[in-house]
């Protein structure tokens, strides 16, 4: 396993990180368990969770991933050789059976409090926004278009200083940002500095061989400011295994059980897909291993969030941080993105 640490901090984590969003829905407890015991064993030592989850969410199955990995903490004693992140989910109808409070001081006391509860510690190493509160363009739309009657107010400052007090509290170490945009990264960035609050130190968003938008703006946000991408999907649903396309999914795996998330699943998504697929035959790898191991390795990736439904998928997406790519890779990769350039933003 490769190492690094998160920024600003002497954190070491690995380049791998668990996600953990079907435990409780795809995956049953002891699937989540046998999932944590192997991926520590295999030098991960990076969970990432929210309250969300498992996802869809739900009201009958809020927060039962979190619980489950509380459980598996009280029952293995694990906590102190695990960097554990979770997030406070964002606002909308969507989470509307969580709360309807958004960021304030008394919702972000609350998410905290209660997720303290469920993962059974005393600490959450990293806690991140998981949504912004104000309406942009995030979860795979491509352009912003500007709401005059969104009801936001500016509120920055106020959620900072909120985490403040909950981090000087000893309940949360560092704090973090996900599914935000160039705007919204450096304003926070900017309060931070102004008024010596927590630095947003991490970004949780999408990105994989279907989707580089963050190379665009966000990618010299973090190289610039040192704020590590967390990457999510970057197996884009699954897509990038080939399964879907190749008919061996199984029955539980998502797009099975949940044909609508659709984001990864166009049509030039899957001529994208079929390509990548021949250049990782070409080269003796399976298309899984390329794609992950081309996240690990950007110069921006803190951690790549990897997910899975079984042991064998897991254990192949922890090895793939073995894998160094080749120039030649690289290069036909980078031909494939400029043919069909983020087909599923």
């Amino acid at each position: 396993m490769k190492y690094t640490t998160l920024p600003k901090t002497d954190i070491k984590v690995s380049k791998i990180c668990l996600g953990t969003m079907t435990w409780g829905n795809q995956n049953t407890q002891q699937e989540g368990f046998d999932q944590m015991d192997l991926a520590l064993d295999k030098g991960v030592n990076f969970f990432d969770t929210a309250e969300l989850y498992p996802v869809p969410a739900t009201q009958e199955t809020y927060a039962e991933t979190e619980r489950i990995i509380g459980n598996w903490f009280e029952k293995t004693g694990n906590r102190d050789q695990v960097v554990l992140a979770s997030k406070i989910a964002g606002t909308g109808d969507y989470t509307s059976h969580i709360r309807t409070n958004g960021f304030s001081k008394d919702a972000l006391n609350d998410a905290v409090n209660d997720s303290l509860k469920r993962l059974k510690t005393d600490y959450i190493d990293l806690y991140q926004l998981h949504w912004p509160e104000r309406e942009t363009n995030t979860f795979g739309v491509r352009d912003y278009s500007h709401n005059p009657n969104d009801k936001w107010e500016d509120n920055f400052n106020e959620i900072l200083h909120s985490l403040d007090a909950i981090v000087k509290s000893g309940k949360i170490r560092h704090v973090g940002i996900s599914n935000e945009k160039a705007w919204g990264a450096m304003r926070y960035l900017e309060e931070s500095k102004t008024h010596n609050l927590p630095r947003m130190i991490t970004i949780q968003n999408a990105y994989s061989l279907l989707n580089r938008v963050f190379e665009g703006d966000m990618a010299e946000i973090a190289i610039r400011e040192n704020m590590g991408l967390l990457a999510y999907s970057p197996m884009a649903f699954g897509v990038l295994s080939g399964k879907y396309i190749n008919g061996t999914a199984a029955d539980n795996s998502r797009l099975k059980l949940f044909p609508r998330f659709a984001r990864y699943s166009n049509d030039n998504a899957t001529k994208a897909t079929k390509r990548y697929m021949k250049i990782a035959q070409d080269h003796d790898m399976t298309i899984a291993q390329m794609s992950l191991a081309f996240v690990t390795d950007r110069p921006f990736m803190t951690s790549n969030i990897i997910g899975a439904t079984n042991l064998n998928q897991l254990e192949e997406n922890i090895n793939s941080a073995t894998i160094t790519l080749s120039d030649d890779i690289l290069k036909a990769i980078n031909e494939v993105h400029a043919d069909i350039p983020n087909p599923a933003p």
